[in-house]
């Protein structure tokens, strides 16, 4: 356990250590042509504080953050919890109904929002709107609305850093929604550094020469860490970028800033394997030293083929937006393809049955972990805090088994598994399988009834797009996986889809797989 002082504030560890320990020159942001030093990340963080307290925050009031990935996205972040308030990052890309929830639901005085995610905020009722006093806008001037970078060109670059608890609230983050609402995870001012001290440092060995790419935007907890407080605390460089990823444009950013970290999700890793440059060209990431995989599990297929196509090894993790970040690892010439790794040192994880009861080896049951950076609970839900918080210990609705070596395998979410002819069937066993055909680029499987009213899988995939969706494919694809696992593990049905239903972070949203078969079947 990492032992901080009393009184603590993260957002000094993030920005002003760095300029007192001499570090103040060294590049902190690169985002387009635009480079941030440490030190003009301490000046414009302070800014925004200055401006935040001038606009009214004060301790422990939440300011909302509808930001794309850029510098401002991190000085309104830092700013926020240097005076003592609560930054509350969101998916900048949602609709005015989720933003007239998330709104009323922190209770936010402020809402900071780019120019992309205004409109939908114009469509919002004051009247309906509690609790919001101002709209700040980044990007070009609007009379209605306040402007971020005019507002910090009047605020001093000095800030005297709130003196708050190393136990304080500092930021909330929304949970991805991949099994309906989102719920606002509260996240304590020493949260960040102890996941920046187990995985940033303790395996990815994270230093002042690194530099940092992440496909998982700032918002989501994943991408904070990649992108946010992982480099800013070790004193490296994160490279953002506000545009939306797509292959050709990761691609060309990787080339371009020769990141030594590259952070990504495995619909994306599967992505970049489907791409190709038209002059048969390869890509150059010969820069990247680790690329690192989470927010599912990384399919063992996925693995092989991005480390015989870039000679990379895919480091696979688990972790959530309740404990922050990577609780469960691969680590660099250790990896297990398919498999999460082992628990990170200083963490805790076990898997047991209905009872609580530790499982044997190689038997499926119920992930439960604990971390220090683990949140406090879901704000103002309490019996689903209740339900997922058991003392010091978090129960992840995650299903895994361990291997005799310790490492952990995914088996799906609690309620995505189901049996067939009496026995447990794991739907990322199935996907895993499917996915190591060449034909499929992607794999989503649920549960169906059968005309006996008998549970059965189903399969929906996604093919690469030098294949075409027959009969005879979807045979195929059936015996195929019939071969590898066994004969009850094989699809009864294969529906083919132009895409699968993800949260905005990449997560497959079964639920809406198992609503899409049942308009099929009405």
């Amino acid at each position: 356990m990492i032992k901080l002082p009393e009184t603590f504030n993260v957002a000094s560890v993030m920005v002003d250590r760095h300029v007192a320990e001499g570090r103040g020159a060294q590049i902190a942001i690169e985002c387009g042509d635009q480079k941030v030093s440490y030190r003009d990340l301490l000046e414009n963080t302070n800014r925004v504080g200055n401006l935040l307290r001038q606009l009214g925050i004060d301790l422990e009031q939440r300011v909302l953050l509808a930001l794309l990935d850029s510098p401002e996205f991190l000085y309104c972040f830092l700013g926020a919890i240097k005076i003592g308030a609560v930054a509350v990052p969101v998916n900048p890309w949602l609709r005015a109904q989720d933003y007239e929830y998330l709104l009323n639901d922190t209770r936010a005085r402020v809402v900071v929002v780019s120019e992309t995610t205004l409109p939908e905020i114009q469509q919002l009722s004051r009247d309906r709107l509690r609790y919001l006093k101002e709209v700040v806008l980044v990007g070009e001037r609007n009379t209605q609305f306040a402007n971020l970078c005019e507002l910090m060109k009047t605020a001093s670059p000095e800030l005297q850093t709130e003196p708050t608890n190393k136990d304080d609230m500092a930021f909330w983050l929304y949970s991805s929604g991949s099994t309906g609402a989102p719920k606002g995870c509260v996240h304590l001012h020493h949260d960040m550094v102890i996941c920046s001290e187990a995985y940033a440092k303790g395996i990815l060995r994270m230093s002042e020469s690194d530099r940092c790419y992440s496909v998982a935007r700032l918002f989501f907890a994943y991408g904070l860490g990649n992108a946010g407080y992982f480099p800013l605390y070790c004193g490296a460089t994160t490279i953002l970028s506000s545009a939306r990823p797509t292959p050709v444009s990761i691609f060309a950013d990787i080339e371009r800033y020769r990141p030594t970290l590259f952070f990504s999700v495995p619909t994306n890793y599967a992505a970049l394997l489907a791409s190709q440059r038209e002059d048969r060209r390869e890509f150059d990431l010969s820069s990247v030293r680790h690329a690192i995989s989470a927010g599912e599990s990384l399919p063992a297929a996925l693995f092989e083929r991005f480390k015989q196509r870039f000679n990379i090894e895919i480091l696979d993790a688990w972790g959530s937006t309740e404990a922050l970040q990577v609780v469960l690892s691969n680590s660099p010439g250790k990896v297990r393809p398919g498999s999460s790794g082992k628990v990170i040192p200083g963490y805790e994880a076990k898997i047991v049955n209905e009872e609580g009861i530790p499982v044997t080896k190689g038997e499926i049951g119920h992930l439960l972990i604990k971390a220090d950076s683990i949140c406090t609970g879901y704000w103002n839900q309490h019996e689903k805090s209740k339900a997922a918080f058991e003392g010091a210990w978090f129960r992840t609705g995650d299903e895994y088994y361990q291997d005799p070596d310790g490492y952990f395998w995914y088996a799906g979410r609690a309620d995505d598994l189901f049996k067939v002819n009496g026995r447990w069937l794991s739907p990322a066993q199935v996907e895993s399988a499917l996915i190591a055909h060449p034909a499929v680029r992607e794999a989503g499987v649920v549960a169906r009834e059968d005309t006996a009213g008998l549970l059965k899988p189903a399969a929906y995939v996604v093919l690469h797009n030098n294949f075409v969706p027959t009969d005879s494919l979807r045979r195929e694809l059936q015996d195929w996986v019939g071969q590898r696992l066994s004969s009850y593990k094989k699809p009864q049905w294969i529906e083919y889809l132009p895409e699968l239903p993800k949260t905005a972070t990449g997560k497959l949203q079964r639920f809406r797989l198992r609503e899409l078969q049942k308009t099929r079947t009405d």
